[in-house]
């Protein structure tokens, strides 16, 4: 027997050993139980070894369940992860890709004109529903926004804003001359491009000074109701006024002279800019009320925050409208080979620009500024980036856009919704690169050289009407005009221009939203440091304040600390207090 329990005292020491955590409860049992454990010592003994054998199992399997089941759990719960998070925009590049898919396999069928109207009914759908939402989402934004800023802040923002939307669109412009010299998309052409059925699409060429005259006029609405659907824009009126010429023998001839003569029109088309000015002076002058004008700022701040619900909801539609957006366009084509032969080398030389811009430039700028991945910004915004292109319209894109900087690269609703809606009114990035190249192109094409001077003037006309740029399909083609007239250039070329304008403005779009989402990521930077400045600076103060030991009379309201703008004591503070 006292060999029976000698050996259940060791088997207890080894498996209190492998179990040390459950030694002193099996030691009561044995105690509890000895008689019956003497008389089965030996099955003890031998179930123990297999215990202890089995024990050494478990833990092995416990280290392969540790490592072969959990950790493929873990990675496959990343990846869910990873997908629910970016699933919108996964679904926004999967709708672009089947587009294209769709488009090229219907366009075989050759559909009639009435059967691609219908085909492309869901794409107009979601262009209908994003600019139903520009008005509300713009005026609310901008006059919330200029309402909760201070005016010297509001003014010092806005002046930086402007300033980079400026500099860069004129970087763009030099991009684009540049990048129209080194391919030269008009040399080597025997014969201009013969396009068929675009001889009606010319634009009416129109006098700088109307042009800019248009510009001011559209700043200062005359109603505000028609500003929401019709812009200003002068048209011209042409009259025949007798003239007499005397020749040199003193006989006199009467002629008619045509003269032009400029007329106001309405021409169908938000005028945004004036939207725009209209809700930063409200916001402002809603701020000057004070006390009395709350109740109004409270229900812009609604009225916006609604606004982006539905923005939410909408994002939800883009990767089912943008696909058949895409291949409704791929349908329409034609003449593809014959466009893509005769004009492949400008097509190239303005999605180069745009690359070399958007790509490289503007992300160097933003990591010179801020010290940030600028990629990673990039990514952030990379679902309104494509809804940019498949819908062609920087104004569409701005509702989605505000909620990509806002939920994914922290940009606060203030700057966002103040500087996002001038970005897509003022901002015109890559219409100036275009601009630019077709200028130059146009020129190569007729053989007319341009002189330094005149190159000049292309990039400064090309920054300042970019600003006039509706925000809308095919809007910078409208101010094309304008640059080819400062420079002396037919305006009769820009029928090639339209020709591949579907194709080319989608890029322009995608450079406008991203320079637009850029100017607000460096206005956050640069709010964030004015911050952690004063921050610092109150530190200070509070540190020198506090070594002044001052009387209880003299500040009554130092005594017992110093607290830091979060409402906790700093670490001096405490020290001090100790």
């Amino acid at each position: 027997m006292a060999t029976t329990r000698d050996d259940d005292q060791l088997n207890g020491t080894s498996n209190g050993d492998i179990y040390p955590e459950k030694k002193a409860s099996n030691g009561d049992n044995v105690a509890g139980g000895g008689d019956n454990v003497a008389g089965g010592g030996d099955n003890v003994a031998s179930r123990g070894d297999n215990v202890a054998s089995g024990g050494d199992n478990v833990s092995s399997r416990g280290d392969y369940a540790s490592s072969g089941v959990r950790k493929p759990a873990d990675k496959m719960e990343k990846v869910k992860g990873c997908i629910r998070g970016n699933l919108l925009v996964i679904l926004t590049v999967t709708g672009v890709i089947v587009g294209v898919v769709i488009g090229l396999s219907v366009r075989r069928l050759g559909l009639s004109r009435v059967q691609v109207i219908y085909f492309s009914f869901p794409g107009e759908l979601l262009i209908r529903l994003l600019k139903m939402i520009i008005i509300p989402l713009v005026v609310c934004s901008l006059v919330a926004g200029a309402a909760s800023l201070d005016t010297k802040a509001l003014g010092k923002l806005g002046g930086w804003a402007i300033l980079f939307f400026f500099l860069t669109t004129l970087l763009a412009s030099i991009v684009g001359v540049l990048m129209a010299y080194i391919i030269k998309p008009g040399d080597g052409a025997e014969s201009k491009p013969q396009l068929p059925g675009l001889e009606d699409a010319i634009p009416e060429p129109k006098e700088i000074t109307d042009s800019f005259l248009d510009l001011v006029r559209n700043i200062f609405p005359s109603n505000l109701v028609s500003a929401a659907f019709v812009s200003y824009a002068t048209t011209y009126k042409t009259i025949k006024i007798p003239h007499n010429i005397t020749d040199e023998f003193g006989n006199v001839n009467e002629t008619l002279q045509e003269i032009k003569i400029p007329t106001p029109a309405n021409v169908d088309g938000m005028n945004i800019l004036g939207l725009v000015v209209f809700a930063i002076v409200f916001g402002i002058a809603l701020r000057k009320l004070g006390a009395e004008g709350e109740n109004l700022i409270n229900f812009f701040n609604s009225f916006n925050e609604a606004t982006m619900i539905l923005v939410s909801w909408i994002m939800w539609y883009a990767p089912f409208g943008i696909m058949f957006l895409v291949a409704g366009k791929i349908v329409e084509m034609e003449n593809v080979w014959l466009l893509f032969s005769s004009l492949g080398k400008y097509i190239c030389c303005c999605i180069v620009g745009h690359l070399i811009h958007g790509l490289i430039l503007l992300p160097l700028i933003y990591f010179i500024f801020t010290r940030r991945n600028p990629y990673t910004f990039l990514w952030g915004i990379f679902t309104a980036l494509v809804t940019a292109y498949g819908t062609a319209s920087s104004s569409a894109t701005l509702p989605l856009m505000m909620k990509c900087v806002e939920e994914n690269n922290g940009v606060s609703k203030q700057i966002s919704r103040f500087i996002l809606p001038i970005g897509a009114t003022v901002n015109m990035d890559g219409a100036a690169l275009f601009q630019c190249v077709a200028a130059v192109f146009i020129a190569q094409l007729n053989k007319i050289p341009l002189d330094f001077v005149q190159v000049i003037t292309i990039l400064v006309t090309a920054t300042a009407s970019s600003v006039g740029a509706a925000g809308i399909p095919a809007g910078g083609v409208l101010t094309l005009a304008i640059i080819l007239e400062a420079v002396g250039l037919p305006t009769s070329e820009i029928s090639l221009i339209l020709a591949v304008d579907w194709l080319v403005d989608r890029s322009c779009t995608v450079l406008n939203v991203e320079g637009d989402a850029f100017g607000a990521g460096l206005l956050q930077a640069y709010v964030d440091k004015q911050q952690s400045r004063e921050l610092q600076v109150e530190e200070l103060t509070e540190v020198k304040t506090e070594g002044m030991k001052p009387d209880e009379e003299g500040a009554p309201l130092l005594k017992g600390g110093m607290v830091s703008l979060e409402g906790h004591k700093s670490p001096l503070e405490k020290e001090s207090v100790m």
